[in-house]
């Protein structure tokens, strides 16, 4: 998920006090939920309909919050075009995800899928004026790079090289970078396009939209009809990712954003993966190894210093 913040004087946003810090904190850890709540969901849902419902279910919340607040979503303002191709880049994104944790763990694909920021601060360099990365942040993705090789490597070495089980654990760690890619290219889109002056909740309809009708139309070619018993856990698992989620932890997000300094905010990023793989750990009982808690050190660290704000 990536938009923009409402248009606002760069002095008016300050570093992040108590109160951000906390919010933040809290949007990372349900953030790093996500990724549980999918895998729990996944055993009554099939994948592409469970995103499909997820996006609809909040892009119905949207168009509700923008109209109580009055904001408008269909007047033509030149972003249709840019807004669409969001759409497009966002639901790419979920369908790595959502087939992607029917291969792989919660936590791997938590580490693989925050690789975003480093892919951010790349497209950022070559298509945005003024986002050039400095040698620490090169030295970051360096760092991160290095550690995704070494997780592919754990997983390739961690079990039977020619097993079915390691070769679809192998694509579903694929499928967490390139959602990470995805995920990058929607965030280089809406800050080099007119959607960069649009509001957050019409870019942010954008994408629920168009996702929306993309995982539902993918859902019925793949034949997606069947739903198995439907468990209380299952539906709230679908709840939370579509309310709380798309819906209210962006919206958060956006606000924070048009109030603090983005930079800063930014770092608290790598909390995001931390809670993925502790929650994947204590929830569903996955195992790691030393060689992939060293790997997810790495990533982790590259995304700190990709983050790392420039010297005044």
């Amino acid at each position: 998920m990536s938009t923009s913040a409402p248009a606002s004087p760069l002095s008016l946003r300050r570093a992040p006090d108590a109160t951000a810090v906390i919010v933040m904190v809290v949007l990372c850890a349900a953030w790093g939920f996500q990724q549980v709540a999918i895998k729990e969901a996944n055993a009554s849902f099939p994948p592409m309909l469970q995103a499909g419902i997820r996006s609809l279910i909040a892009t119905f919340l949207v168009w509700l919050w923008s109209r109580s607040r009055g904001t408008a979503l269909f007047r033509s303002d030149g972003t249709l075009g840019a807004g669409v191709l969001a759409g497009i880049l966002f639901g790419g994104e979920f369908v790595c995800i959502f087939f992607g944790l029917t291969l792989t763990t919660a936590s791997r694909m938590a580490v693989f899928l925050y690789t975003a920021p480093c892919f951010t601060a790349l497209g950022l360099h070559w298509f945005v004026a003024g986002e050039k990365m400095r040698r620490v942040q090169w030295l970051g993705i360096g760092l991160a790079f290095c550690g995704i090789a070494l997780a592919f490597a754990d997983g390739f070495l961690h079990g039977n090289p020619n097993s079915a089980s390691t070769l679809h654990g192998l694509a579903g760690d694929a499928l967490g970078v390139l959602g990470g890619l995805l995920w990058a290219a929607t965030t280089v889109l809406v800050r080099a396009t007119s959607l960069a002056q649009a509001s957050a909740s019409k870019t942010l309809f954008y994408q629920l939209a168009v996702s929306a009708v993309l995982l539902l139309a993918l859902s019925f070619g793949l034949g997606e009809a069947h739903v198995s018993t439907v468990t209380p856990l299952a539906l709230a698992s679908l709840a939370y990712q579509a309310v709380v989620i798309a819906f209210i932890s962006y919206l958060t997000w956006f606000w924070l954003l048009t109030r603090y300094m983005a930079s800063r905010l930014s770092v608290f990023s790598f909390l995001t993966p931390i809670f993925g793989v502790t929650f994947g750990v204590l929830l569903l009982g996955e195992h790691f190894t030393l060689r992939f808690m060293t790997a997810a050190a790495m990533v982790l660290a590259g995304i700190m210093l990709v983050n790392k704000p420039a010297r005044r």
